[in-house]
């Protein structure tokens, strides 16, 4: 299981922050080339695949690997 972020399709907007149930994903502290802070995931191995953060997801930047 694990969470794939387009780091150049995301605007840190926090929403799969907020909904993440484990606290899994952070907004980075790095630019992306858009000049948006992405949100990164912080321990990929834990993601236990709820999808929360890929169907909040505005700019479709999530998906889940399986």
């Amino acid at each position: 299981m694990g969470v794939c972020i387009n780091k150049e399709w995301c605007k840190g907007c926090g929403l799969c922050v907020a909904f993440c149930p484990l606290e899994l994903i952070s907004i980075s502290t790095e630019l992306n080339s858009k000049g948006y802070h992405p949100a990164v995931v912080d321990d990929e191995s834990a993601c236990h695949g709820c999808q929360n953060c890929a169907l909040v997801c505005p700019d479709l930047a999530i998906t889940i690997e399986q």
